[in-house]
């Protein structure tokens, strides 16, 4: 089914069509929201809620960015949504702790795994995505889209909803924050 017949029968609540599309879709998405959310639960759920919101959305669809980009754009939304909600809790675990005088850690990062990586670079990899936990959204974002998902700067830029320009800059303060973060370690 092409694209356009695609997005015609998810506007008109085809069931099958929307198989298709999770099926065609959901390891883009699940990669995705992992590698922002970095935890394999949290991104099931997460896409999840994507694909809802894909479901919900598509009359709204107006085609002037590609399927693909749109469903990007709408995970990396999720998932930095999810990131923020995780922040605020972890905060006020720590308020309530210094209250309750519990010095216990409040949900730190587990060691994470990306299921992509291969065996002889999940310590490295361990350390990149544990650096990218660190970095301002939008450079994660530029970061996850290009050397993790493989997308391209232009790519990048319609996801993102900016310029080539801005992607690019974001890219570069990126490794400056990444090479500086894992110098650290």
């Amino acid at each position: 089914m092409t694209e356009t017949a695609l997005i015609k029968a998810l506007q008109e609540k085809d069931q099958a069509a929307f198989k298709e599309l999770v099926e065609s879709y959901q390891q883009m998405v699940f990669n995705t929201v992992l590698s922002i959310v970095q935890h394999e639960q949290e991104a099931e759920d997460i896409s999840q809620e994507v694909f809802i919101q894909v479901y919900i959305s598509i009359a709204g669809f107006r085609q002037d960015a590609k399927l693909s980009t749109w469903i990007y754009r709408i995970a990396t939304t999720k998932a930095l949504d999810w990131e923020r909600k995780k922040k605020t809790k972890k905060r006020f675990g720590k308020i309530l702790n210094i209250f309750s005088g519990d010095n216990s850690p409040v949900d730190d990062l587990a060691d994470f795994n990306h299921p992509g990586v291969q065996m002889e670079n999940k310590e490295d990899s361990a350390l990149l995505f544990k650096s990218l936990q660190s970095l301002p959204e939008n450079q994660k974002v530029a970061f996850v889209l290009i050397k993790i998902e493989g997308l391209n700067y232009q790519q990048t830029s319609e996801v993102m909803n900016t310029t080539v320009k801005a992607v690019e800059a974001y890219m570069h303060r990126a490794k400056i924050n990444l090479q500086k973060n894992i110098s650290k370690s």
